[in-house]
């Protein structure tokens, strides 16, 4: 029994993720949780099977009088994305997440919750476990490393999966089903350079911006929240012109598919140059306040003098840095001109990292065609180039094409008015889904996506809505009742 969330119904469902959240599963990392997994399938009896990369399929043979139905893949992965806020101490290699309960929704105490998708494979495995359940024969596909580029699907091997109907549980609006996605890649830059003594009479400030809403660079791109790494690279460029200052770190983000909520600067400068500084700053962050105070109310802006680093960035590598960060291109870059507010391609500026002699810049772009997707990936790349970085881009994955006359997609439907008396919303996100990968490796696979509302995924503000697990899950199991017979 769960000892935080052991009385929300389905107990099963809530059971099994909240296990899920006590097991590290960061993307790239997923050794104890694909343990877990495993250990759930041998508990229970059932036959596993795992390809070269670690992806991993169970296998539930259909219940009495279900034998002669298609069999369907019920499918999720295993990783999440790992934020948190500044003041939250937090190893997400070790230490489990921490759920609680708030009125109808779960969170997390400070950090992601993890239920993008950790409540999907929650119920995924308590069709496996359950004894009650009228259902075809099924397969429950267990994908890592999705986060960070679908790798899980892209490595998919050929051999894992008999069954032709998909039920991807990796979607966050209850009543809606998911029949396409955008495709997407990365384009990162690197700016080298040789680190500079400090010269004598400079004194050091740390400035951070935080407080900003981030969220999925997918699912939130369209709604005009603030990007921490270019607001705070906005300070800096125009302080340039005031103050003779030299950076010493930037750094700002964690995942190429989440908005950046915080970022943080060190500079120096001359001493005499204090009092400027200060007034810039406190104009800065009026300007900024009146300018998101409706978008972003809890943004801060805060500079605070601290102790010398050991060394500054070259000042040529500093000029080439934030003015490629000004030029970087960031949001929506187009809607579909078909399908009324559905973003068709746009691009995130997601991470900065300072290390020794290199800062790394790392963006993610997306569209739902694939000409655009690589339209705006090179407007990206020309901008590191002509800034003197090394730019880097990614294989990125497929978009997922929608098919109107899908047999799953009729049968949701179906169920769904009988169940809630109305239509449910038929749609395809600018978000990144794995169907389109699966169905790359297992062509003629019949596919929808559907799940729980989740809110604020990607961020430490992450929860999924009880009512909405319970009211999904009922869904899920009338669904399995009436997938079709084999033809």
């Amino acid at each position: 029994m769960g000892q935080i969330l052991g009385n929300l119904e389905p107990k099963i469902v809530w059971d099994i993720f909240e296990e899920i959240t006590q097991v590290p599963r960061p993307s790239k990392h997923e050794e104890k949780i694909i343990a877990y997994v495993i250990d759930f399938a041998k508990k229970h009896n059932l036959e596993f099977k795992q390809d070269k990369l670690g992806n991993v399929v169970i296998k539930k043979p259909a219940t009495p009088g279900m034998e002669n139905r298609k069999g369907v893949v019920l499918q999720g992965h295993l990783d999440m994305v790992c934020e948190k806020n500044a003041d939250v101490e937090h190893d997400f290699l070790n230490d489990p997440i921490k759920p609680y309960v708030d009125g109808d929704w779960v969170k997390a105490q400070g950090t992601t919750l993890g239920a993008d998708n950790g409540i999907g494979v929650a119920m995924g495995l308590a069709v496996l476990a359950s004894n009650d359940i009228a259902h075809p024969d099924i397969e429950v596909l267990l994908t890592r490393d999705e986060e960070t580029g679908l790798t899980g699907a892209q490595q998919l091997g050929t051999d894992l999966l008999n069954n032709k109907i998909l039920i991807n549980l990796d979607s966050e609006e209850e009543g809606t089903f998911i029949i396409g996605c955008a495709g997407g890649t990365n384009t990162s830059g690197s700016f080298y350079y040789d680190a500079e003594p400090i010269p004598a009479g400079y004194i050091a400030y740390k400035i951070t911006l935080k407080g900003l809403q981030g969220g999925h660079s997918g699912l939130e791109i369209s709604d005009g929240r603030g990007n921490a790494i270019k607001l705070l690279n906005r300070f800096l460029w125009n302080l340039g012109t005031t103050v003779d200052f030299r950076l010493a770190s930037f750094d700002g983000g964690n995942a190429h598919n989440a908005i950046p909520r915080e970022a943080f600067a060190t500079i120096t400068f001359n001493h005499q140059d204090e009092i400027h500084f200060h007034s810039f700053a406190d104009k800065f962050r009026q300007t900024l306040f009146q300018e998101w105070k409706s978008k972003e109310p809890n943004i801060e802006f805060i500079f605070e003098k601290v102790e010398l680093p050991n060394q500054i960035v070259s000042k040529e590598t500093q000029k080439k840095l934030l003015r490629a960060i000004y030029a970087l291109p960031h949001g929506v870059i187009r809607y579909s001109p078909d399908v009324k507010g559905l973003v068709q391609t746009s691009t995130n500026l997601a991470v900065i990292n300072t290390k020794p002699n290199e800062i790394f810049v790392l963006t993610s772009q997306r569209s739902s065609l694939e000409s655009e997707k690589f339209d705006i990936a090179n407007q990206v790349k020309i901008v590191f180039e002509l800034a003197g970085s090394l730019p880097r881009q990614g294989d990125g994955y497929p978009s997922w094409q929608p098919n109107i006359n899908s047999q799953i997609l009729e049968v949701a439907k179906q169920v769904f008015q009988k169940m809630y008396q109305r239509e449910p919303k038929i749609e395809v996100i600018h978000a990144g889904l794995e169907c389109g990968l699966i169905g790359e490796k297992y062509p003629g696979m019949d596919m929808i996506s559907f799940g729980p509302n989740l809110k604020d995924v990607h961020s430490p503000a992450e929860r999924v809505q009880i009512s909405s697990v319970q009211n999904v899950w009922q869904f899920l199991l009338e669904v399995l009742k009436n997938i079709p017979e084999k033809e």
